[in-house]
């Protein structure tokens, strides 16, 4: 018998029994679907393609008992298969698309993966996402985020959709919203940042952004989302221009460095955070909204992950 590349499932009806009740949809397919990768259960879900009781669910819902899954037929890897590389990070991303269409993704970038490979990593955002998407063959960031940095992620999967959302972002028609966890009180009344920027590398090779007289202008918008006493503020940050690290760098010549930024933050403050659990750059990329080529508006939100939510939750006890 000769060993066909692949094997393709057929539809498959699953009946929730009741001690699997209250289980996230995705979670239960994981469980159910023995071999067959993350990567795939999330897309057929994003994809509306599993019908619960013959209707569309959503990623996140929660099943009853007495419920009937239907999942489409699947194709399978053989087990000799080669599995592509990092198959972990593909995983990750795969689940964290918010967005598709044909010429568009928007992702909530995980803290602590790059946009792209270099400067001693294989493997960013773009290099997966060409993995995970090998038929879209133009596919290019939109914008940056940086590593540390969590959040929403424009990736074009068409030429005419990267030159569509440069010129919105250099314009003023991209509306992109960040949190940040800051140190201290952060004042009411302090409503913007104005001042300019220039980026300096240092003889180890790092990159740092300083303001000064002679640097390109910026602008950031702040405003007060929540406080933890006078202890830090959780803020909200719309840069007006995109200079590099520019809210981090505003937010420390304000007087509030970001938690857990070891460029620019507070060692002190950072420390108190990350001993609460708060392991990471308490800076996200949470709302956006972009005008589209055919003249409607996409506006997303993305969550935090669960490390800042805990700490968060943390802080304010």
């Amino acid at each position: 018998m000769t060993n066909t590349p692949s094997q393709t499932s057929g539809v498959q009806m699953l009946e929730v029994v009741p001690e699997l009740a209250g289980q996230r949809i995705d979670n239960f397919l994981r469980t159910q679907l023995k071999g067959v990768p993350k990567t795939l259960i999330y897309r057929i879900l994003r994809k509306g393609e599993v019908r619960v009781n013959k209707g569309r669910i959503k990623p996140e819902y929660k099943l009853r008992a007495g419920d009937i899954v239907r999942v489409p037929p699947l194709r399978l890897p053989e087990r000799d298969e080669a599995v592509p590389v990092a198959q972990g990070l593909l995983e990750r991303l795969e689940a964290a698309i918010v967005y598709e269409d044909k010429a568009l993704i928007v992702l909530n970038k995980p803290a602590g993966i790059a946009v792209h490979g270099g400067s001693g990593l294989s493997f960013g955002v773009i290099e997966a996402l060409r993995q995970l998407r090998p038929d879209a063959k133009e596919l290019e960031l939109v914008h940056r985020l940086d590593r540390d940095t969590s959040g929403l992620l424009m990736v074009a999967k068409k030429r005419s959709m990267l030159r569509h959302l440069h010129q919105e972002l250099r314009g003023d028609g991209v509306d992109k919203r960040y949190m940040a966890l800051v140190r201290g009180r952060w004042e009411t009344g302090r409503k913007q940042v104005n001042a300019p920027l220039m980026k300096n590398t240092l003889r180890s090779g790092e990159r740092m952004v300083e303001v000064t007289e002679e640097g390109k202008d910026a602008l950031t918008l702040f405003r007060v989302l929540r406080r933890f006493g006078d202890f830090a503020t959780l803020v909200e940050a719309k840069p007006v221009t995109g200079r590099t690290h520019q809210i981090r760098v505003h937010a420390l010549h304000a007087g509030h460095g970001i938690a857990g930024d070891n460029k620019y933050g507070d060692e002190e403050f950072s420390k108190v955070i990350r001993d609460l659990g708060g392991k990471r750059l308490f800076l996200h990329a949470y709302a956006l909204k972009v005008p589209l080529p055919d003249g409607g508006e996409l506006s997303l939100e993305a969550p935090v992950d669960d490390v800042w939510a805990r700490t968060l939750e943390r802080l304010g006890e």
